[in-house]
């Protein structure tokens, strides 16, 4: 929700990782940096991408409009991450309990809604 927080007009994509790896250090968690979240378009994935964590050539700035997904993976332990030999799980090297969850974010005028709310 902090990365969220951070969605506003004007402010490059870089501060929603920042927000999110902050939160994570500062709990002593890790956020796995092999993943990001992706633009929605009139293709599912676009080329935008969100990284979970600060990455200072994000400078996109976000527009009212765009839509994109915001899903970090956190990790009790190492961010370091295999794929599983189905070719969809993803688990951390050291086999430390991770969470991801996903949402769909659209910026708007003043800030952002998430889409994703039932």
């Amino acid at each position: 929700m902090l990365g969220i927080g951070a969605v506003k007009p004007g402010r490059p994509i870089s501060d929603i990782g920042r927000a999110i790896e902050a939160h994570a250090t500062k709990n002593h968690m890790g956020v796995v940096r092999a993943y990001c979240g992706h633009g929605i378009g009139e293709r599912f994935h676009t080329s935008l991408q969100i990284p979970h964590h600060y990455d200072p050539e994000a400078n996109t700035l976000m527009e009212p409009g765009m839509t994109f997904t915001i899903e970090p993976m956190i990790t009790l332990g190492s961010s370091e991450n295999e794929k599983w030999a189905d070719d969809w799980t993803v688990v951390t090297r050291d086999g430390s309990r991770t969470a991801q969850f996903e949402h769909t974010i659209l910026v708007t005028a003043d800030g952002s809604e998430i889409l994703t709310l039932a």
